[in-house]
């Protein structure tokens, strides 16, 4: 069977910020998905240890008070999250993540910044396991597609039901998804299998970040930089 039609891992984190060397963790989940059922999910709230400003709880709804309140130890959260991925991993299973270099390198930063294994340590040396992010092949597969690609859009696309944006759980599962409905649509996408997909993402990546810095630059910002690694950006230097 492809790769979709097994096991998959939605993964997904809200946070203080847009920034993954610097924005803490909020709210997270790791949603299992088999055969298009959630058979398994994990959630966490976290009290990140600084504010939340104003704006990002507008996006995901949690303040300060209540992160602060409610939420355990990101340190706590944080070696939890990496534990539960790894694990998944060492079974095989992918782990779906929409924009993947943004939640793999801030998860990264958190194990960094509190002195925690970092997720080579506990995968033995590899940087991560197989990686699935529907938002790096849905730019390569269907490039020129005009519109966002912002996984509520791209949800549109694909006609995958996105019940509460920006709600951890429902945007992990949503990736799934669409993931899924990806390979559905796209059979050489599907016919991969996942440490083949995961290496193609890696060239599409770059090839993505190479062509959007050139046109940053061709339109007055001749200084823009746009990292090409993915799905785990070099970590130095990490906030604290």
């Amino acid at each position: 069977m492809a790769w979709h039609g097994e096991a998959l891992v939605g993964f997904d984190l809200e946070t203080t910020g847009t920034e993954p060397l610097e924005a803490r963790i909020v709210t997270a989940s790791i949603v299992g998905v088999h055969g298009g059922r959630v058979v398994r999910q994990r959630d966490w709230l976290a009290d990140p240890g600084i504010r939340i400003p104003a704006q990002a709880s507008a996006i995901h709804g949690i303040s300060s008070e209540r992160a602060a309140a409610e939420g355990r130890p990101v340190r706590e959260v944080a070696d939890e999250i990496a534990e539960t991925l790894t694990g998944y991993w060492a079974q095989g299973v992918p782990v779906v993540a929409y924009n993947a270099a943004f939640d793999l390198t801030l998860l990264s930063a958190e194990l960094r910044r509190h002195a925690l294994p970092s997720l080579a340590d506990r995968l033995g040396g590899a940087a991560t396991g197989p990686v699935v992010d529907p938002y790096t092949i849905d730019r390569a597969v269907d490039r020129y597609r005009r519109g966002k690609r912002t996984l509520e859009a791209v949800c549109g696309e694909y006609g995958v039901v996105l019940d509460a944006a920006h709600q951890a759980a429902a945007d992990a599962l949503a990736a799934v998804r669409v993931a899924v409905a990806i390979a559905e649509r796209h059979p050489a996408v599907a016919a991969l299998t996942p440490a083949e997909l995961h290496e193609r993402q890696i060239g599409w990546y770059r090839a993505w970040a190479e062509d959007f810095q050139d046109f940053l630059r061709r339109k007055g910002n001749p200084d823009a930089v746009v990292d090409p690694v993915w799905p785990l950006r070099d970590l130095a230097p990490v906030s604290h």
